[in-house]
């Protein structure tokens, strides 16, 4: 007791002297610039993250396509990329996050809103403090819409055209994208009305799907594809490629989730970003071993390319909610995951719908899957919201992207000759090949 009445003294002793006093004062009157810093980083690491996505998917794409097609679906993630990113600076950042700009409140934001940065040099007192830099902002939003448009790549390989399909990318992430997404997170009518995806399993990954969809539909298999009843086998021309994607994409999904908590200045804040990491990996791994397994039981062999898009189902499935569950709640989900992948995969081949990579098996239907599962662990969700919203966005994906399509077909043509589709799109669109030495003679 002594020893605390003589610190309480001494205390208030130095208090009173007229340096410490202004010192004090001083610190009181420092905003606090810790979130601001912590959550600008994390959008900046989580972005260069999903970033490395886009190598994911050209590497994924590159292995499970002919060696004929591989040059082709290079040239087409680069230049999807790079397209997104100027569309979504130019139109699709303000029209997916209007604030108070809404041409029609909660469904339309503003056209040709250009995004602009901060100054250099900003100082403090002219900064968001409670958020992030506009730079890391935009920086981190764009990778999502790239990642929506990595999507329809692989489905529609080795028989659309090159350039029709970047007018198509051009569409989807200037508009189609930033439209839907703005439902949810740029706190449209879908926020208002309690769906819930906190990273994307539906505005990302299934509408990248029902854009797919659409395409595939409009677009038809690969000859040779569908003969006399049966599914006549194209296998990838380099699985390990196939392989390296899939980790490079499981890698990137921690940016992606990770990065969607949008905050990183508090201890809960950085602690549920690992929570996050620790639920996406576990649910990857459990959407590959449920497909490992389940492909050894139906097929009495392992099929390495069911595992990876088991993996791949498992990250999508867990992308709505990777924060609530447990680690067997993240298990479970991503399980499931892996189960549409094996038992969906040759259902669209029964449908004659020819989907090269499996992309829409991955990231529609188990994109459905994660949305409707949100409810499991999260509360103040509900089953049918989360249906409800899931059904809105796919409606205006589809019909949309089939539009676009349509449009396209009718006017430039979207489908290379059959010629050239045998030869292969490699030389016939760019005139060079992945392999060169590899030619046959």
């Amino acid at each position: 007791m002594k020893k605390l009445t003589v610190t309480l003294a001494a205390t208030t002793a130095l208090a009173a002297l007229p340096g410490l006093a202004f010192a004090q004062e001083t610190a009181a009157e420092t905003p606090d610039i810790t979130p601001y810093i912590f959550t600008t980083l994390l959008f900046l690491i989580g972005g260069f993250l999903v970033f490395w996505m886009a190598a994911g998917f050209a590497m994924l794409e590159a292995g499970l396509v002919r060696s004929k097609n591989v040059t082709m679906q290079l040239t087409k993630n680069v230049a999807l990329f790079s397209i997104a990113a100027i569309m979504y600076w130019l139109i699709g950042f303000n029209l997916m996050y209007p604030g108070d700009g809404w041409l029609i409140t909660g469904v339309m934001g503003p056209l040709f809103a250009v995004t602009s940065l901060e100054p250099v040099g900003l100082g403090a007192d002219a900064a968001a403090l409670d958020y992030a830099s506009a730079g890391s902002d935009f920086f981190f939003q764009l990778m999502f819409c790239a990642t929506t448009a990595s999507i329809v790549s692989g489905t529609l390989a080795e028989r659309i055209k090159l350039w029709p399909f970047l007018i198509f990318v051009a569409i989807l992430t200037g508009v189609i994208y930033p439209i839907e997404a703005s439902w949810q997170w740029g706190g449209g009518f879908l926020s208002e009305m309690g769906f819930s995806d906190f990273a994307g399993s539906t505005l990302v990954h299934a509408a990248g799907g029902f854009a797919a969809l659409a395409g595939a539909l409009i677009l038809g298999p690969r000859i040779g594809k569908y003969k006399e009843g049966r599914v006549i086998p194209m296998p990838g021309s380099n699985l390990a490629l196939a392989t390296l994607g899939t980790f490079i994409l499981w890698l990137g999904w921690f940016g992606f989730n990770g990065g969607s908590q949008l905050a990183a200045g508090t201890v809960g804040d950085v602690t549920d970003v690992s929570r996050i990491f620790a639920n996406t990996n576990m649910a990857a791994a459990a959407g590959a071993v449920t497909a490992l397994i389940l492909t050894q039981l139906l097929f009495k062999k392992p099929d390495l390319t069911m595992v990876l898009n088991g993996a791949l189902a498992g990250l999508v499935s867990i992308t709505a909610g990777p924060l609530d569950p447990t680690l067997f709640g993240a298990l479970w989900i991503g399980a499931v995951g892996g189960v549409i992948v094996v038992f969906t995969v040759p259902m669209l081949d029964k449908m004659k719908i020819d989907d090269v990579v499996g992309a829409i098996p991955v990231h529609l239907l188990a994109g459905l899957w994660g949305t409707f599962a949100v409810p499991f662990y999260t509360a103040d969700t509900s089953f049918v919201t989360q249906i409800i919203g899931f059904a809105i966005i796919g409606a205006f994906t589809f019909i949309v992207s089939g539009i676009v399509w349509l449009i396209l077909k009718a006017t430039m043509g979207i489908r290379v000759t059959e010629e050239d589709e045998i030869n292969g799109l490699d030389m016939a669109e760019l005139g060079m090949e992945a392999y060169p030495e590899f030619k046959a003679g």
